[in-house]
């Protein structure tokens, strides 16, 4: 992972340090400091050898979900790996006396607490690809970075959508709108559907993604030849 610094100012190999799974602690231990919630990968990492990228955000869009009790739902085809349920990790039922209350996943125990959200199945095997956590943001999982990328972009997507549905229906039902038709999100067989066309599809949109990259002067790569 990147040491303690803002994502977009990351530039060369030095600002990478290299962690061990089981503790989250930097090979190096001459490192320079890291991200305070590196305990969020390393948990699932450990939990889920399945699993090659985690992005953690916290997307304003999002972020509704996780403090209003309303669902975060498949909208569209390109947010089908969201599945017919979001889970929603509440750090308040997790945290100890000795944790510091201030919604960060600070170390092991809340990191494996979060973890075990995106299974509601079996031990160790993912069925979630997102997890929203409470007044912070959400956790998204992948077998590869292109595809983590694309469900990172396309969960906050998804949630504009959503919340511009939401706003919609209510403003044209208005006080009927208890008898008014329910927003038709995707169904479990769409989603699954929609999720296997976005893994063979991802390529697409990520030759733009990466473009977009190197031609924004706010990023530089001193490691590129």
């Amino acid at each position: 992972m990147s040491r303690n610094i803002a994502p977009g100012t990351i530039s060369s190999p030095s600002d990478i340090i290299a962690y061990h799974v089981d503790n989250a602690e930097p090979l190096d231990p001459k490192s320079s400091p890291g991200y305070a919630e590196r305990c969020i990968h390393s948990e699932i990492y450990k939990m889920y050898p399945e699993t090659q990228s985690v992005i953690h955000s916290h997307s304003d869009a999002v972020v509704p979900y996780s403090i209003t009790g309303v669902p975060l739902k498949p909208c569209f085809h390109m947010a089908g790996f969201l599945g017919e349920t979001t889970p929603v990790f509440d750090i308040r039922k997790h945290i100890k006396t000795s944790d510091c209350p201030d919604m960060l996943v600070r170390n092991v125990h809340l990191g494996a607490n979060l973890a075990t959200h995106f299974s509601s199945q079996d031990p160790g095997k993912s069925n979630h690809a997102v997890v929203l956590m409470r007044g912070h943001g959400f956790t998204v999982i992948a077998p590869d970075i292109k595809q983590c990328i694309l469900r990172a972009i396309y969960t906050q997507k998804n949630a504009t959508i959503q919340t511009t549905a939401l706003i919609t229906r209510a403003a044209h039902f208005g006080a009927a709108i208890d008898n008014a038709a329910e927003i038709c999100y995707l169904s479990g067989l769409e989603a699954d559907a929609s999720t296997e066309m976005t893994s063979w599809s991802v390529q697409r949109p990520w030759e733009l993604w990466v473009k977009e990259v190197e031609v924004a002067g706010l990023y530089v790569n001193a490691a590129s030849p």
